[in-house]
C-alpha cells in the first residue's frame, strides 16, 4: 500500500493528484492523505485509488475529474466535484475507457455527467451517490451513461437531480438496485439488447423506464412511481420485442405502460406478468391498434382508465387472461376465485378525450360524466370493445408462479463482490451479430 504524504489544509491551493498517480507502481494501492486535490486526473495503469471517505478531487471546472484509460483500476471512497460544463466533451466525474474496472462508494456531485462508459466492458459501477450540476433539467448531464459497452454491472447507485441513466448500443448489462429521483428518464435504452433491469426504485421522474428499439430485455421487480407530468410514463416501449416485464409496481403515473408498435420483430412476444398497475391516469395506453403482447396475472387497480387505444380502436388483438381488474362487475358463484363471465371494457364517452387529447382536461367533469352515463344507458352507437379478459381474478391477492426468464446473455456478468471480474471467466459462446460487429470495428 502506498500512502501519499502530502496533505491539504483548508484555504491552501489544492495539491495536484496527477503526480501521485504517475509515481504509483502498477497494481499498487494509493491512499492519499485527507484533503482536497486538484484534477483533472488521468489514470493509464491498473491500481487502486482509495480516498477512505476523506479525499476530494476537484477538477476546477475543467474537463472530467478522472479520466480512466486502463483496465483493472478501482476507484473507491472518493468525493469527485466540479467538472467542466461541456456536453460535447462529456465532462464527467469519471470517464471510463477500459475494461474490468470498479467505481464504487464514491460521491460525485457538481459534475455535469456522473460516470460515462464508452466502448468499455466488464466494469462495475456500484453504490455511488451521483448528482449533476444545479442547472435546468434539459441541460444537465446523465448520471450514468453506457455507450457501446457490454457486460457491465450498474448496481445500488443513488441518483438525484441528474438528467438520465442511458444505455445506448450496449448489450448484456445488468442495472440492479439503483435509486433515481428528480430526473428526466430514470432509465433510457436505445438499440440495446439482452440487458437486465431488476429491483430499482425510480420515483418522481418525468419517465420511469423507456425501451426503444431494444430487444430481449428483462424488466423485473422495479418500483416506478410519480411520473405524473403531462407526458409522464411509467414504462414505455417503442418498437421493442421479446421482453419480459414481470413483478413491477407502476404507481401514480400519468400513463402506466405506453406501447408503440411493440413487439416489432416478427414472431416475437412481449410478456407482461404479475405487475401492479395502479392509481395511474391510464393503466395501459396503446398509440395504435397493435398485437403480440400477453398480459397475464397482472393487477389493475384504481386507474382512471384501465386501457385505452389512441384513435378509439381495440387492444383485443393482444392476449388478456387471468388479470385482476378492480372495476370488474361480475360474480364467482363456484368460488374458484375467477369471475363467471369475462371482464370486458367498452369505450363510451371516453372516445371524446381519446380522440381529442385536449378534452382530457374535462374528464371527470359533470358534463362528460353525464354524457358517459347516457352512452351506457342508451348508446347512440355500438361501443368499442377495448379489452376482454376471459378469466378475471376476483381478488388482487392471488398467488402466481413467476416466469423468471433470464436475459439471454452471451457472457458472464460482472461478479457480485464488487471487485473487478477477471477475463476468461465465462464459457465460450458462438459469436452473435453484435460480436461480429464489434470485431469488425476492432473491439474484440
Amino acid at each position: 500500500m502506498l500512502a501519499a504524504s502530502a496533505s491539504c489544509v483548508a484555504g491552501e491551493a489544492a495539491v495536484p493528484l496527477q503526480a501521485m498517480i504517475d509515481a504509483a507502481e502498477p497494481n499498487s494501492v494509493l491512499t492519499p492523505a485527507p484533503g482536497v486535490y486538484a484534477g483533472p486526473v488521468t489514470i493509464t495503469k491498473p491500481l487502486v485509488l482509495d480516498g477512505r471517505d476523506q479525499v476530494t478531487v476537484d477538477a476546477g471546472g475543467r474537463g472530467s475529474v478522472i479520466y480512466l484509460q486502463s483496465d483493472g483500476v478501482t476507484l473507491k471512497n472518493l468525493r469527485l466535484v466540479n467538472s467542466g460544463a461541456s456536453h460535447n466533451d462529456i465532462d464527467a466525474g469519471v470517464q471510463v475507457r477500459g475494461n474490468f474496472n470498479v467505481i464504487k462508494d464514491n460521491v460525485i456531485e457538481d459534475c455535469l455527467f456522473g460516470v460515462d462508459l464508452q466502448q468499455s466492458e466488464h466494469n462495475v459501477v456500484r453504490r455511488n451517490r451521483i448528482a449533476s450540476k444545479p442547472v435546468e433539467l434539459g441541460v444537465r448531464g446523465d448520471a450514468i451513461r453506457l455507450w457501446y459497452s457490454f457486460r457491465n454491472k450498474i448496481s445500488e447507485n443513488r441518483v438525484r437531480d441528474s438528467r438520465d441513466i442511458v444505455v445506448w448500443y450496449s448489450a448484456d448489462n445488468e442495472i440492479i438496485g439503483n435509486d433515481a429521483r428528480r430526473g428526466r428518464y430514470s432509465l433510457h435504452f436505445m438499440y440495446s439488447q439482452y440487458n437486465k433491469v431488476e429491483a430499482n426504485h425510480f420515483e418522481n421522474n418525468a419517465v420511469g423506464i423507456f425501451l426503444m428499439y431494444s430487444d430481449g430485455i428483462v424488466v423485473r421487480d422495479n418500483h416506478i412511481s410519480r411520473a405524473a407530468g403531462p407526458t409522464g410514463v411509467g414504462i414505455g416501449f417503442k418498437e421493442t420485442s421479446d421482453l419480459l416485464i414481470e413483478g413491477n409496481e407502476v404507481l401514480n403515473c400519468a400513463t402506466g405502460l405506453y406501447i408503440d408498435v411493440s413487439p416489432f420483430q416478427p414472431d416475437t412476444v412481449n410478456h407482461f406478468h404479475d405487475n401492479l398497475i395502479a392509481y395511474n391516469g391510464v393503466g395501459v395506453r396503446w398509440l395504435n391498434d397493435w398485437h403480440g403482447n400477453v398480459f397475464q396475472d397482472n393487477r389493475f387497480k384504481g386507474n382512471v382508465t384501465q386501457v385505452m387505444v389512441t384513435g378509439g380502436k381495440s387492444a383485443n388483438r393482444n392476449e388478456w387472461s387471468g388479470n385482476h381488474w378492480d372495476d370488474y362487475e361480475g360474480f364467482d358463484l363456484n368460488g374458484d376465485g375467477v369471475g363467471d363471465k369475462p371482464y370486458q371494457l367498452y369505450s363510451y364517452a371516453d372516445r371524446v378525450w381519446m380522440d381529442v387529447p385536449s378534452a382530457q382536461f374535462f374528464k371527470g367533469s359533470p358534463m362528460l360524466e353525464m354524457l358517459d352515463f347516457l352512452e351506457r344507458l342508451a348508446p347512440f352507437s355500438d361501443p368499442d370493445l377495448v379489452v376482454s379478459d376471459d378469466k378475471p381474478y376476483m381478488r388482487g391477492d392471488f398467488q402466481v408462479a413467476a416466469l423468471r426468464r433470464t436475459a439471454p446473455q452471451r457472457g458472464q456478468p460482472p461478479e457480485e463482490a464488487g471487485e473487478a471480474p477477471r477475463p476468461g471467466s465465462g464459457a465460450a459462446a458462438a459469436p452473435s451479430s453484435l460480436d461480429l460487429l464489434r470485431q469488425s470495428l476492432g473491439r474484440e
